[in-house]
């Protein structure tokens, strides 16, 4: 896993300050901190990793899965659907690094 792939994506980044205006409802501050959650379950799976740790880093990818598919529902239910669909492109790319790592 690269440390590119830890941090938010450009898109994201960029969708999240055009709606800084809908951050302030609930369900959009929800959905930023579950993003912010799996970002730093990314890095302890690259930690994992590093320390030979298999089974954990499987079981943290699978956690940052959650995060990412909890912080888009939350998107789409403040009305930030771009956003949500932004997360999309996090979600192959936890695919790919599933594969990489034989968690599935």
């Amino acid at each position: 896993m690269s440390a590119r792939s830890a941090s938010l994506p450009l898109g994201l980044v960029a969708g999240l300050l055009l709606t800084s205006s809908a951050l302030a409802l609930p369900a959009c501050l929800e959905a930023q901190r579950k993003v912010d959650e799996a970002g730093a379950l990314r890095f302890q799976a690259r930690q994992e990793a590093r320390l030979g740790n298999h089974d954990r880093v499987c079981d943290t990818l699978d956690e940052v899965g959650d995060r990412y598919e909890d912080a888009r529902d939350a998107f789409e239910a403040c009305g930030e659907g771009v956003v949500a669909i932004d997360l999309r492109s996090e979600l192959r790319a936890l695919r790919i690094a599933k594969k990489i790592n034989r968690c599935d």
